[in-house]
């Protein structure tokens, strides 16, 4: 656990799930940089409502809870894990959730007004375009709007988002390779239509999910294309589901579940990930293209959380190799972990990733043995057995 230092209290902060080991910080330099500059002397006034969108681990909502000037706080996340963070880290400040501060997800309504907007960038640059249009009705003349993000995140089209969706943008130099960006919202402004989510149709080689559609939010993996190593796992997936469990875990749009269920119309299929523009993505993509009659559930959250210990017959995971703009396969790990937990014995995990990446051997130590069931020069899909 490290401790954050601000011009208004000291605050301890961990990441979610909690681990003594994780190396990972609960913020970085583009946090500091910007709780540096709301408590200067010649900083914006922090009163009304304050907006904090994209706060990964809860740094800025915890420390800006023991602020005195917002009237009420709120947070928008597309992170079920980020959100988790958040309340811990509220609680052990002190900071109760509720009252004045509100947790809120991409995927709900925004606040109709917004005094005060802070910008983590995140990653995507899909995800800024679609919330600074999703929040830019609530943003009046003397909206306060500052962004936050490591050199690297910030580039010439983050800015110009900024300038067409808010108003006239400048950044600041940059301090520990981190920059701020600063907007005064433009009330006469003529926005550009939100683009988000975008729909497409499978192209030819999507095996049996061929020519279906495909819905997208914004932030979601390869939101206009079926990326390769999909493609390569939609021809490698376990034949005779009909009638068997199977956890499409990390789902994203949800083509590989909607992949089971046009295949094995009689699998209970479940979809999860801890994106909420993604199982809003997967639960559009199959109302739209999932054959009649065929139903799944969708949930949002931590891995397998809240799926029963063995109780999966299949798990099919195409894992992340980042953690934000960390490279780390600390997530892959903990999902195929939790894969094994989830299944029954002999159900098998089913897994999809860059060749590079060396997962058979941590599937290897997990699950005793593991197979390589297809590969491309790229990718490879492996599968492991619970004995």
């Amino acid at each position: 656990m490290n401790r954050l230092t601000t011009s208004w209290g000291e605050y301890a902060l961990t990441r979610f799930p909690e681990h003594p080991r994780d190396p990972l910080r609960a913020w970085d330099a583009a946090d500091e940089y910007l709780l540096r500059h709301l408590a200067a002397p010649d900083a914006p006034v922090l009163t009304g409502r304050v907006a904090v969108v994209g706060d990964r681990w809860g740094a800025l909502v915890t420390a800006l809870a023991g602020h005195p000037g917002p009237d009420e706080l709120v947070q928008i996340t597309d992170s079920y894990l980020g959100r988790e963070a958040t309340r811990a880290n509220l609680a052990r400040a002190g900071h109760a959730e509720g009252g004045a501060v509100r947790l809120l997800t991409t995927q709900d309504a925004p606040p109709d007004r917004v005094d005060v907007l802070l910008v983590r960038v995140p990653k995507s640059l899909a995800l800024l375009e679609d919330q600074l249009h999703r929040l830019a009705p609530a943003l009046h003349a003397g909206t306060v709007v500052v962004g936050t993000g490591m050199v690297k995140e910030i580039h010439t089209s983050t800015l110009r988002l900024f300038e067409q969706l808010v108003g006239p943008t400048r950044t600041s130099l940059a301090v520990r390779k981190a920059r701020l960006v600063h907007s005064a919202p433009d009330p006469d402004l003529e926005r550009p239509a939100n683009p988000w989510p975008l729909r497409y149709a499978l192209p030819k080689d999507a095996a049996t999910v061929a020519g279906l559609t495909v819905v997208n939010h914004a932030g979601v993996f390869c939101a206009d294309r079926l990326d390769i190593g999909t493609r390569l796992f939609l021809r490698h997936l376990p034949d005779g589901l009909d009638g068997r469990r199977v956890l499409d875990l990390g789902c994203g749009n949800g083509v590989v579940g909607l992949a089971v269920a046009v295949a094995a119309p009689g699998a209970e299929v479940v979809l999860t990930d801890e994106s909420y523009q993604a199982v809003a993505s997967a639960e559009e993509t199959f109302r739209a293209s999932a054959p009649a009659g065929v139903e799944a559930r969708f949930a949002v959250g931590d891995a397998t959380a809240d799926v029963p210990d063995g109780s999966v017959d299949v798990v099919l995971n195409n894992p992340p190799f980042h953690s934000h703009q960390a490279v780390s396969d600390a997530a892959a790990r903990r999902m195929f972990t939790a894969a094994r937990r989830a299944l029954r014995p002999g159900g098998e995990l089913r897994v999809v990733a860059n060749r590079h990446l060396g997962h058979h051997l941590t599937l290897r130590r997990l699950f005793g043995d593991c197979e390589v069931v297809g590969s491309d020069p790229k990718f490879v899909v492996l599968r492991a057995v619970k004995r």
